[in-house]
């Protein structure tokens, strides 16, 4: 005889039950290629991870940076002749969990892209090889298991950058929606302490590789360029499928710590095969990059030695901190993109040359529009791009 007290059914039971209840919140948050809630909780969670406190920024913290920030500003107007964004943006201090949200809204429509294409090839390849009785089955299955295992790469990825990013720049790409500048003053002053350099001075070093960046994504068609770019780049991109589907056999569900390396390995969830036209177009996308991260790592540098007396010892901290950092992990990894280091450096000394054979205001120009960014030979040799554009 059934207890008239109890659940209906198991589905009621279940409700009932915490656990259960977060489980399926989690699955059923989004729709959309990468389950952006999973990539939310395991990216505060891996900030967070080994107990680093994550503290609530000040009032003094956020006043002392918005002083630096308009300060900033003026320099770098006056230094480049870009015309400065045409709003006044709130200066915030926040912390790291605060720049994980922040990031998922900014940069999820340059990742998605990818995820699509990665869940499409996948999902295809699955249900093309199961029996015609269960393809309809595995396409379900397969439906549910790509948005978790993207979320869960999402995470990860963000997490790790969320515990060592200065400001939002330090991925640095345009973003869609209101500007704004912030910073990741947990990140700042634990670096102030173990570098012991002067904390008004780093806060300006931040301050002006964000407003430099703002500066130069502040031209209206920034932001469309990259994204057209990332999405010509994956409509033809030739997922690894065999390889992403290898991996997943070999992992062994039960085991945490192969689930957290299968995350963390340097490589992405999912290969990718180049050809030539691949390679064109990945060549665009890294030229966008190293010519931006070029420009604010040139502006930094030359405000940076005329107004920081701490200059040489912030760089050479900057530089001892990045020794191992080879790749560009959010690129790698999220949008199957190789993005080495090293074209950031050639951004730099592009820049540098172009300075030095003519003037800042000249630099600047690549600004003026999407076709007068440099190519990656250009990049590579400035005195083509001066012949192009002077």
């Amino acid at each position: 005889m059934s207890d008239p007290s109890g659940p209906q059914d198991f589905g009621e039971l279940f409700n009932d039950v915490p656990l259960f209840r977060e489980i399926q919140r989690v699955l059923l948050a989004g729709s959309g290629p990468i389950n952006w809630e999973l990539a939310r909780q395991v990216a505060i969670a891996s900030a967070a991870w080994g107990g680093r406190d994550d503290p609530t920024p000040t009032d003094d913290d956020r006043r002392g940076l918005e002083d630096t920030v308009r300060a900033t500003e003026l320099h770098v107007a006056e230094l480049t002749s870009l015309s400065p964004p045409g709003e006044i943006v709130p200066v915030e201090a926040i912390r790291r969990a605060q720049w994980v949200e922040a990031n998922i809204q900014g940069l999820k429509d340059l990742v998605e892209p990818t995820a699509v294409r990665v869940a499409e090839a996948f999902t295809k390849a699955q249900v093309e090889e199961a029996p015609p009785e269960q393809a309809q089955m595995a396409q379900g299955v397969l439906g549910q298991l790509a948005p978790l295992l993207l979320g869960a790469q999402a995470g990860v990825v963000l997490g790790q950058l969320a515990g060592i990013a200065f400001g939002q720049y330090d991925v640095a790409v345009p973003r869609p929606g209101p500007s704004r500048v912030y910073f990741v003053v947990p990140n700042i002053a634990a670096f102030e302490n173990d570098w012991s350099v002067p904390a008004v001075e780093f806060r300006a070093w931040v301050a002006l590789h964000e407003v430099a960046h703002r500066f130069e994504f502040a031209r209206p068609w920034a932001y469309e360029h990259l994204q057209e770019l990332i999405r010509d780049f994956v409509s033809t991109l030739d997922i690894d499928v065999a390889g992403l589907r290898e991996r997943l056999e070999q992992l062994d569900p039960s085991n945490p710590e192969a689930l957290q390396g299968m995350f963390q390995q340097d490589q992405a969830l999912f290969g990718a095969s180049t050809d030539p036209e691949q390679r064109l177009k990945l060549a665009r996308i890294q030229a966008f990059m190293a010519a931006s991260e070029g420009f604010a790592d040139h502006v930094t540098e030359v405000l940076g030695r005329k107004l920081l007396t701490a200059y040489g010892r912030i760089e050479e901290a900057l530089a001892r901190t990045r020794e191992d950092d080879t790749d560009d992990t959010l690129f790698e990894r999220l949008l199957g993109i190789e993005m080495k280091r090293e074209r950031y450096a050639q951004g730099k000394a592009f820049c540098d040359r172009v300075v030095e054979q003519t003037d800042e205001s000249t630099l600047a120009r690549m600004w003026g529009s999407p076709e007068s960014l440099p190519s990656m030979p250009e990049i590579e040799e400035p005195t083509l791009w001066l012949a192009r554009i002077v």
